[in-house]
């Protein structure tokens, strides 16, 4: 079993992020250390590059982003963290699959019609191959199983259609280059909406602070948060069938069923005829004896930069020994002669 999965660092992380990925990587380091496989784990600053960014901040960020996901639980001594800017194999094998992948695959692409808008023409153009790189960044490391969202699995499709391709056209039937990775879609990921407009996912570019739950708030910002999320009227149903027609009512109980490891039905099974003014306080009570701790480790570690930078050296010298491989059979299958550094 070897696992690889990225996070972008730009923006706070939430409970969005910790809800939908970052607590299942804690749980898929241990299942894979237990096991004898690899979970590799990953910054994507190179991703970053396909948006407006500033050096500085994404310097920042991804050092907030490392402390943030060992203050969640990644032991380093059980995975393999680092940053993409690190392990220059990522770009290197993007570019040999830029000659497989198809224009008509990536105009395909949800994400790209979604983040391109109506100015197409006025998009970078790593905006427009990042999910190429995206297929680099498993494939290096002969990934078996990715982690991904519903909102990922087309980018992990275009992954296994691009190693298909490159094997069926440059590899012997009978040792390919690149393993088919699987998706890996938790039944318990919580999907966890704004708290302003329960339609919307949870997401650091939202400009309303108010819309998420950060990582890094305190315990009075996030009780003032859950306070002040929007709701309706109606007390809470006893089924979560009357939440068909409630999406922030179902959002705040989603979150609370995910956070206490139960299910919205159990959830409601307590608080079924209350009304807010009695979930809301439970509700806040719960995140910060989840999230608190949390927010604490966080504070310790990001003040220690020396120990960061240390943390990504030692992943990107184990990931760099892992591409090199994989890097290697691509190139030996394309017919290219690979120079070797001095």
């Amino acid at each position: 079993m070897i696992v690889v999965s990225g996070i972008q660092p730009t923006g706070k992380p939430h409970l969005g992020n910790y809800l939908g990925a970052i607590r299942n990587y804690v749980k898929l380091q241990d299942e894979a250390h237990a096991n004898g496989g690899q979970c590799l784990i990953f910054l994507a600053d190179l991703h970053a590059l396909s948006m407006p960014h500033d050096p500085a901040d994404l310097h920042a960020s991804t050092l907030e982003m490392v402390a943030t996901l060992v203050a969640c639980g990644l032991d380093p001594a059980k995975c393999v963290l680092f940053n993409q800017a690190q392990v220059p194999q990522h770009a290197e094998l993007q570019w040999l699959l830029t000659g497989t992948a198809r224009m008509g695959w990536l105009n395909r692409m949800t994400q790209w019609k979604d983040k391109a808008g109506k100015n197409r023409e006025g998009q970078s153009v790593a905006l427009f191959t990042y999910p190429v790189l995206q297929a680099a960044d498993v494939l290096i490391y002969q990934a078996t199983h990715v982690p991904v969202g519903e909102d990922q699995k087309q980018h992990l499709e275009l992954a296994r259609d691009i190693a298909q391709k490159f094997n069926n056209d440059f590899a012997n039937e009978d040792a390919p280059v690149f393993t088919l990775p699987e998706p890996y879609i938790p039944e318990e990921a919580a999907r966890i909406m704004s708290l302003r407009d329960g339609s919307r996912k949870m997401s650091k570019s939202e400009p309303s602070d108010m819309s998420r739950i950060n990582l890094t708030d305190d315990a009075d910002t996030m009780a003032q948060k859950i306070k002040k999320a929007k709701t309706d009227p109606e007390p809470l149903p006893s089924e979560v069938a009357g939440l068909a027609e409630r999406p922030e009512a179902l959002n705040l109980v989603s979150i609370y069923a995910a956070l206490a490891e139960t299910t919205p039905d159990a959830v409601l099974a307590e608080f079924g005829g209350e009304g807010f003014g009695k979930f809301k306080p439970a509700m806040a009570d719960l995140c910060v004896a989840k999230l608190g701790p949390i927010r604490d480790r966080f504070v310790e570690l990001k003040e220690d930069r020396e120990a960061l930078d240390a943390i990504l050296a030692r992943g990107a010298l184990q990931a760099r020994e892992l591409a090199t491989p994989t890097l290697d059979s691509a190139y030996q299958a394309l017919g290219l002669v690979r120079g070797r550094p001095a």
